[in-house]
Parts: structure tokens; sequence; C-alpha cells
């Protein structure tokens, strides 16, 4: 049986810069399907690191003659582009089985396979496992109504089966597939973090989070859970990836990295390796966090920890309790301090467009960004994915005005605040981006950095001009 996972042609969230990162989540259903499910042939087709436009995604469908093509949506502005992909292989082959999975086609489900008829399945949830049974049973031409954590179409009915019970060991989790790309592997990079000529490899270290943040989807498509990888699996999945691939930056995707003792160890581990000195990780932490477990930065540090991402969102109290967030502005200002105090390069994700911001609440937030002074800013607006309680709220109190899934990307506003249009908060995100970047004084001291990090990004803001896109795209509203 073929099997095709393809991750379709996309544009890339150009706040960040110019990217292209494997597509991680195919690359882990193929190495496990590849392990568990006897006679197939597998292709991972990634048209990004291809360069191959929607034409020559559906040359290459028919060329390949699939069984089975899949693809995902892990982010919801890319919805509309996996629901095309599946649509373009029925349009070769109608009784090609198309799978869609991820966490936006979990919470919309019912809504997906309505709108969107050329989904055959959607896969719930974790994916591994029921996918695997999925091709056994297409395998032998056997029913779906017994595979849990699947939705389907069936005789113009749309059927959900009860959800399938989490893996519980995530270390009996293959290795990510990256040998069905290994001819690309050389593409995958991160300008803005490492350079055009530092391949990179995303490896997760656990799923989930233990907290509830109100605008985060982790916590329904998780349900509430946090399982994680053992520190020497993390490890050894590092090593794979930099002896065998040439990866030089990593990329933990956990979002929660959580520290504690599983960090100390961690370290340890990735001290055994002899390759932390030409290693450069990165990964997201909570301000609170990175307070309390200060004592394992240095360990870290040395093992080749040198990006953190922090969730700081907000400067109010009030926001941040909205958000049930449970820290304070005070930890993020601490936290900054303490990750810059170990040459580890500090960034701040801040959210604008709460229900109560206004005006002069995020000219507030701009003056904390600029006070705060992380070596690297990123603004987004509050957008109400579905399965978060914000959505849940949003669509209760009809305050969503667009619900054009392309826009759902944190840098278009989908709806307003009690004080400002969805124009007026277009136009404060262009401002926040001004305030931070567009001071000389920062400029100077970013291009002249002592950090070759933060040198780096800002002679990349610089030529980018994302400053000039933002103000383009309120002004495009």
């Amino acid at each position: 049986m073929r099997v095709l996972f393809v991750e379709p042609p996309k544009d890339i969230w150009f706040v960040m810069g110019e990217y292209l990162p494997p597509p991680f989540g195919l690359l882990q259903l193929a190495a496990y399907v590849e392990r568990e499910v006897n006679d197939l042939d597998i292709k991972v087709l990634d048209c990004n690191a291809q360069k191959i436009d929607w034409k020559n995604m559906e040359t290459e469908i028919v060329k390949f003659k699939p069984d089975v093509v899949a693809s995902s949506a892990l982010a919801t502005c890319n919805t509309y582009l996996a629901a095309r992909t599946l649509e373009t292989a029925k349009k070769w082959n109608p009784s090609v089985l198309t799978v869609a999975g991820g966490q936006h086609f979990t919470s919309t489900a019912q809504k997906s396979l309505e709108a969107f008829p050329e989904i055959d399945v959607i896969v719930r949830g974790e994916g591994e496992q029921t996918l695997a049974e999925l091709l056994n049973k297409k395998s032998t031409n056997s029913p779906y109504n017994r595979i849990n954590g699947i939705s389907f179409q069936h005789n113009a009915e749309i059927r959900h089966n009860p959800p399938r019970p989490f893996i519980k060991n995530l270390d009996d989790l293959p290795y990510p597939g990256y040998h069905f790309v290994k001819d690309l592997v050389h593409k995958y990079h991160f300008s803005a973090m490492a350079g055009m000529n530092a391949p990179y490899a995303l490896i997760e270290g656990s799923r989930g989070c233990p907290h509830r943040c109100t605008y985060c989807s982790q916590w329904s498509h998780w349900m509430g859970t946090w399982r994680k990888k053992s520190p020497k699996r993390v490890a050894d999945e590092m090593e794979y990836c930099y002896d065998n691939y040439g990866s030089r930056f990593i990329w933990l995707t956990d979002d929660n990295f959580g520290f504690g003792n599983r960090a100390h160890e961690l370290a340890n581990e990735i001290a055994k390796k002899d390759f932390s000195d030409n290693l450069m990780w990165f990964t997201q932490a909570r301000c609170d966090d990175v307070v309390k477990h200060e004592d394992a930065l240095p360990k870290l540090r040395k093992s080749g920890l040198q990006w953190v991402l922090l969730g700081v969102e907000s400067a109010s109290p009030s926001t941040l309790e909205t958000f049930k967030k449970n820290i304070s502005p005070d930890d993020a200002k601490k936290a900054v301090k303490i990750l810059q105090k170990n040459d580890i390069f500090a960034q701040a994700m801040f959210i604008i467009g709460e229900r109560a911001d206004s005006a002069k609440s995020i000219k507030e937030l701009r003056n904390f960004a600029n006070k705060l002074d992380p070596d690297f800013a990123i603004f987004a607006i509050l957008t109400p994915f579905p399965g978060t309680d914000l959505y849940g709220k949003a669509r209760e109190e009809n305050w969503i005005e667009d619900f054009n899934w392309a826009n759902y990307d944190m840098v278009h506003a989908v709806m307003p605040t009690e004080k400002l249009t969805r124009k007026e908060i277009q136009e404060e995100l262009y401002k926040c981006y001004r305030s931070f970047y567009g001071s000389w004084r920062r400029r100077f001291h970013g291009i002249f950095s002592r950090n070759k990090l933060k040198r780096r990004i800002y002679w990349y803001m610089l030529r980018r001009g994302i400053i000039n896109q933002l103000k383009n795209l309120f002004q495009s509203m």
C-alpha cells in the first residue's frame, strides 16, 4: 500500500523572518507507521523545501499513485491548504483515502467534515496509533467503525468514534523520520536564529502542558495532560540529528519546557555527548519557571541552550489573570535578567487585543516592553483558536467578526476589543513593532552587540523590513 504524506505549498509566517522548518508532525507519523504497519511504500512530499507549487504537487501525486494521502493543519491558518491538498488527491482518484489531522481538525471535526467533503477521515488527538490502525484496516478492506480516535464520512453520514487513550511512554516512539527527507535536510534553516547555513531539526521533548491559558489550544488537545520523554531520550535524539543529518540548531518543540530536575538531567545527558560546543538549541519556557529554577541555567547554557522564548504576554496583572497565566509582570522582569545574566538570548512574546484592551493599555504594554528590553520581541494579536476557552467565550458573546481560517495567524485581528476596532488593533500591532525596533538606540546596540545572536537578529530585521510589512497589513484593511 502506497502512503503519501504531504506538506502543502504555503507562505511562511513573515514576522519570524525567512525560515523553512521540517514537517515534523508528518515525519513523526511516517516513522511510526513505517515501524508498525507491514508492506507500506511511504513518501513524504515537502512542497516548501522542494519548491513545488500546486500544479506540480498534483503531478507528484499522480506520479506516486498513492492509496492514502495524509495532510495536517497543526496551525488553524493552514486549514484550507490541507483541505486543498486532499481535494487535489480526490480529483486524481476519487477512491484514494484522504486523511487529515492536527489540533484544528481535532477541535472542528464535525464542521470540517461538513465543510470539506474531500476529507474521508480525521485523526483526532494523538495520531500515531490511530493512523497505524487505520492503515491496517485499509489494507484489509475492513470497516473503520471500531477505530478509536477518528471521525469519518460513512454513507453520507458523519461518525465520531470514541477517543483513543494516549501513548503511555513517549520514549517508545521511533525517532522522527528525517530519513524520508534526507535529500532536503540541508535546506531546513532558520535565518534569524541560526543563519542560512545552519541546518536545523525539530525535536519533541514532551506533549501537552499542565497549565490552562485561555488562548492556548494545547490544554484541550492533550486533555490537560503533560507527558515527557526522558532526558536521555531527548539527548539521544539530539545526537541522532546531529550525527546523521548535520543538525547544528535544534528547536525543542515543547510547549512548556518545565525546568525542575528534568532540566538538570537533560543538561547532564547532553554533556555526555561531546557535541554541545557545536550545538545551539532553543526552547520556550514560562517566566516563573525560569525564576524558580535559575540554578539550572548555567548547566543548560553549557549544554548548548542559547535561546529561550518567554511567554510574557502582558504588562497588566488583570489581563494575565484573565488569560489564567498565573504569572506576574515582575516574573517577566526577573526572567529576562536571569537569562541575559547567563548569556542566554531572551525572546519575549507579547499579546495585544484582549477584550479590555484600549489604545492606552497597549501603549502601556509598549512602554513595558521597552523597559523590559529583551533581546528579541514578538508581538501578536489575541486569536480565538478553536478548542480554546477563548474561542468558546468569543463565539458565545459574538465577538468574532472574521471566520476566514487563513487569517487565524496571530497577525490579523479577527475580533475587536470593547474600545478598538479590528483595524485599530492592526494599527496598534504596527505601533508595537515600530516602538520596539524603531528605536535608534536599540538598533545601534543590537547591530553592534557583542552577542552574535542579537547582532544577527537586528541586521536581519533591518534587511527584511518587517515593520513596513506590518504597516502595509493594517493599511490594507
